[in-house]
């Protein structure tokens, strides 16, 4: 059964930032990039424990996508009763860690 994938308020703050940072309205190269990270986001509704845990907190999962120095991370959070995935947070790689207080959502049940 695939999970439903749901993208956070803050998740959706962050897509918005990266989608004006790396100009995508006025780049063919940029759109393309922002629209395969959203696809990676989505393909997350198949198989989401395939991504390691985050460092910051063993609850929380992580996608990379990109290649260096472009990395991002889509922080999210595996609700395995609700068969849900809630991305919680996406960040640049390079970005320090997190404080696990940061994020927002239900904690794993």
């Amino acid at each position: 059964m695939a999970y439903r994938v749901k993208i956070m308020p803050r998740a959706e703050r962050d897509l918005a930032d990266i989608y004006r940072r790396i100009e995508a309205r006025t780049s063919g190269a940029a759109r393309n990039w922002y629209l395969g990270l959203r696809d990676a986001i989505r393909a997350l509704r198949a198989r989401p424990n395939r991504c390691p845990l985050t460092p910051e907190d063993g609850d929380l999962r992580h996608l990379l996508y990109g290649n260096k120095p472009h990395i991002y991370r889509a922080i999210y959070r595996v609700l395995e009763d609700e068969k849900q995935v809630l991305v919680l947070h996406i960040r640049h790689g390079a970005q320090s860690e997190f404080k696990p207080d940061e994020l927002m959502g239900p904690r794993r049940t």
